[in-house]
């Protein structure tokens, strides 16, 4: 249990540090502008490249792998959002927030960080591939279905567009095209540019997780929404036993690889939720107060997953017997 600890507790306290900061501080929401821009136009993507500038290229092609983990999330999304529709007959705009913040797990602050510090750099594969396949659903699914609910005026035309501009325009993605590409035609950067890649990299998950402690601080809150009975188990039970189910059920992974989807799929609420709630108007303070229970509720069941993992009751495969 030690060991569970010893994972857990740093990214968590690295989260409370921020969150304590910003409460202390008080300074404004705007003061977060500069590290923001800092860990998603360089430590972040810095990160990306170097692991995957470094990988075998046969192991970016799973394809199975990949359909299998989108699969899954579009599914949670999807039960979500039509119990959101069905329950409390919530107009589409908001279903659709719900349903992300059901699905959308936090695989870009929180992801990199907890999977490659248990499983080390094998992780670093599968963690990439996740991250930017689901992104690309997301940032297609939600101005997809703002502009079907008709809030949105714009022609067909206009919203491709603006879905190719989230999808390859994203530092994070950019990145790691950036990254395979190195790894295809064997590229490796310089000693003196590899040494900063380096320093970016290891300054990414520090100053992630501080980010999104400030972030929680700066959307107190004030009331739990009704949503939640059923937005938190979604997110942090159901979307990980779905997706280890999945993953055993489809094929031959590795174990990493499989550890690595579960544990992803179990992280709570991403940030960006809030982002597309506000660039939408729609379910503000109810995403923000999705996000402060998920994040609080993770601390005990991202334990008990990790212990599942590390001490050998879940196995990498559900119907492969030892």
């Amino acid at each position: 249990m030690s060991d569970i600890a010893s994972l857990i507790l740093p990214l968590f306290g690295l989260i409370f540090l921020g969150y304590l900061a910003a409460r202390i501080t008080k300074q404004p929401a705007e003061a977060m502008g500069w590290l923001n821009t800092f860990i998603i136009y360089a430590a972040l993507p810095a990160l990306f490249f170097k692991l995957l500038s470094k990988t075998p290229v046969e192991k970016l092609a799973s394809w199975d792998f990949v359909t299998a983990n989108l699969s899954v999330t579009f599914t949670i999304f999807l039960i979500v959002y039509f119990i959101s529709k069905i329950i409390l007959r919530a107009r589409m705009p908001e279903a659709t927030i719900q349903g992300l913040a059901a699905a959308y797990g936090n695989i870009g602050y929180m992801g990199p960080a907890l999977a490659i510090l248990t499983f080390g750099e094998q992780a670093a594969v599968p963690v990439a591939l996740i991250f930017c396949f689901e992104n690309v659903m997301h940032f297609t699914i939600a101005p997809t279905m703002m502009a079907l609910s008709g809030d949105e005026k714009r022609g067909a035309g206009a919203l491709l567009l603006d879905i190719a501009k989230k999808v390859f325009l994203h530092p994070f993605i950019i990145a790691t095209i950036i990254g395979v590409a190195a790894a295809i035609f064997d590229i490796q950067p310089p000693k003196a540019v590899a040494g900063l890649i380096d320093y970016l990299a290891q300054a990414a998950a520090p100053c992630a997780l501080f980010a999104m402690g400030v972030s929680l601080a700066l959307r107190p809150l004030k009331r739990v929404p009704i949503e939640l009975v059923y937005i938190v188990p979604a997110n942090l039970v159901i979307h990980p036993a779905l997706m280890y189910v999945t993953l055993s059920w489809v094929g031959d992974f590795d174990p990493i690889w499989t550890y690595t989807a579960v544990l992803l799929a179990a992280l709570p609420t991403a940030t960006n939720v809030f982002v597309i709630a506000q660039q939408y108007g729609i379910w503000i303070e109810r995403a923000s107060a999705s996000i402060l229970v998920n994040t609080v509720l993770s601390v005990l069941t991202l334990a008990a997953l990790l212990f599942s993992i590390t001490s050998g009751i879940l196995p990498a495969d559900l119907f492969v017997s030892k």
